[in-house]
């Protein structure tokens, strides 16, 4: 455990050390500022019409506001995950120094889990740039905190999906523009592979449904905690683990 964490520190430091961490962190509180400020503003007129209607029920601001905005999070998360993991091994492997890596008196799940944790850190981090923004809510208004607290979980684990495909597609090449643009296109892919589904099947629909990374994370913005919903991105992300430490066992016999 304490190789994993060593590395994983030195990956999030590296991510600081480069412009990486700040343009993906600034892009990412500009647009989420922009949407939180659009919705805010929606959900405040949409207020004021409803309070002139006597008796009319409150607007409620997890279903009118907070979960639009999760909603367009995971756009962003689609955007700017690429830029995260495309460096994980690819950099590695230009500078060459992943020789020194191979070689060192540390297995590959540890490398590997090291990496994975140090980019989750940094999407971690994203994330915690939101609460400043959900901390107002809580302070000029009454919003639910346990749907809340149960979206960020699943944008955790949603996050933790793409970050463990990034590393197996890094593992693959040493050029980080290939593997900023096949990571994108496989988690384009993951997102809309339920639409392909209407063209199919009820069988390959349910089957095409159910590997959406996207559509398991409905019931998480509603508050809901379901086991399978759970299962689905924990065994995610150790099959994506799994596959990219195949592809390092194979780096290290060919070198």
């Amino acid at each position: 455990m304490t190789n994993i964490l060593a590395i994983a520190q030195k990956e999030l430091r590296s991510y600081f050390a480069s412009p990486i961490a700040y343009i993906v962190i600034g892009i990412w509180a500009l647009l989420y500022g922009y949407f939180y400020a659009s919705l805010l503003a929606y959900f405040v007129r949409q207020s004021m019409q409803m309070s002139q209607f006597g008796g009319a029920q409150p607007v409620n601001i997890n279903d009118q506001m907070i979960r639009l905005l999760f909603q367009n999070v995971t756009i962003l998360v689609l955007f700017l995950m690429p830029g995260i993991t495309m460096r994980t091994y690819s950099e590695e492997k230009r500078s060459g120094t992943i020789e020194l890596l191979l070689t060192s008196p540390v297995t590959d799940m540890q490398i590997i889990l090291g990496k994975f944790f140090g980019a989750l850190a940094l999407y971690a981090a994203m994330l915690a740039v939101t609460l400043i923004h959900i901390g107002i809510l809580f302070i000029y208004g009454n919003p639910e905190w346990k749907p809340i607290a149960t979206t960020y979980l699943g944008l955790l684990l949603f996050g933790g999906c793409f970050i463990s495909v990034g590393l197996l597609i890094s593992s693959l090449t040493k050029n980080q523009i290939v593997a900023f643009t096949v990571s994108f296109g496989v988690f384009l892919l993951l997102w809309i592979i339920d639409w392909m589904g209407s063209f199919a099947g009820p069988t390959i629909s349910s089957l095409l449904t159910y590997l959406s990374v996207i559509g398991h994370l409905e019931d998480f913005t509603k508050g809901v905690l379901d086991t399978s919903h759970l299962i689905y991105y924990l065994s995610f992300i150790s099959f994506g683990l799994f596959l990219t430490a195949k592809s390092v066992d194979t780096e290290r016999w060919r070198g």
